[in-house]
């Protein structure tokens, strides 16, 4: 009973919102190119349907390619800062530090040495993704049980059987949150490559209307952007469950216990 209530709130909310959109619209005689409709973006997808489809294919390829290159690059570095000392106290303040650089000013910079194309696209998307996933790793790897890694030290354990028994086990809920914040940021990130680098996407579809000022195909292409971000966040959220069911079934007595689920 609770989750179905936790799927119908949310509902709920939205289907209010979208009324309210619409009465918006229709009783404050906005024009369309200001506010559309909801129906006028559904039309509107429909109507553009094919240009979408090879829009999202190409959006998603980048994706793609940019998230594996992260969830690589952010595995690597979090394994080096945890077990080389010397390189968790060079590289760590790095990873911070590079959060202070605004990725939109450094797209443009990618596409003047990397040329139009899929190149640029994906290395952006790397950079919004690289440092969820690093960060929460590394959190994850220096969180294991002190208890656990002492016991398995008496029993003459050697320090690689001690991370890959202890330390990689009690990192993978801490992996796979910063994989689902990751995912979240993977198609925004390469609609926003798109857009600076007119590669074909949903980026440059959403250009080409704003040019047209056919706002409701820029809503359209917007409402599909979130829908598959919200795709790729539920599908992490899956694999974690399948990877980590002890972990969820802890969780579920947890929340049992405390009247939440």
């Amino acid at each position: 009973m609770n989750r179905l209530r936790n799927i119908l709130s949310p509902l709920a909310l939205l289907l209010i919102l979208v009324t309210g959109w619409q009465l918006t619209v229709h009783f404050g005689g906005l024009q369309k190119f200001i506010l559309p409709a909801p129906m006028d973006v559904l039309r509107a997808g429909w109507e553009t349907r094919g240009q979408l489809a090879g829009a999202i294919g190409h959006t998603l390829l980048a994706t793609a390619l940019g998230l594996s290159l992260a969830i690589v690059a952010g595995i690597m570095t979090a394994a080096l800062i945890d077990l080389w000392p010397p390189a968790r106290r060079a590289l760590y303040p790095l990873l911070v530090v590079s959060q202070t650089i605004q990725i939109l000013a450094v797209a443009p910079i990618l596409v003047i040495w990397f040329g139009f194309g899929l190149t640029p696209i994906v290395l952006i998307v790397v950079l919004f993704c690289f440092f969820p996933l690093a960060v929460s790793l590394v959190s994850g790897l220096t969180s294991a049980d002190p208890e656990r890694m002492a016991l398995l030290q008496a029993m003459g354990a050697t320090r690689r059987q001690i991370w890959r028994m202890v330390r990689v086990p009690s990192a993978l809920p801490a992996f796979f949150s910063g994989l689902r914040m990751a995912v979240t940021y993977s198609v925004v990130a390469a609609t926003i490559g798109e857009w600076v680098g007119g590669s074909p996407g949903l980026g440059l579809y959403m250009l080409r209307s704003k040019n047209a000022l056919a706002t409701d195909q820029v809503f359209a292409a917007m409402f599909i952007t979130s829908l598959l971000s919200v795709a790729l966040f539920l599908l992490a959220t899956g694999l974690e469950r399948i990877v980590l069911p002890w972990y969820h079934s802890r969780r579920r007595q947890q929340w049992h216990g405390q009247g939440i689920y």
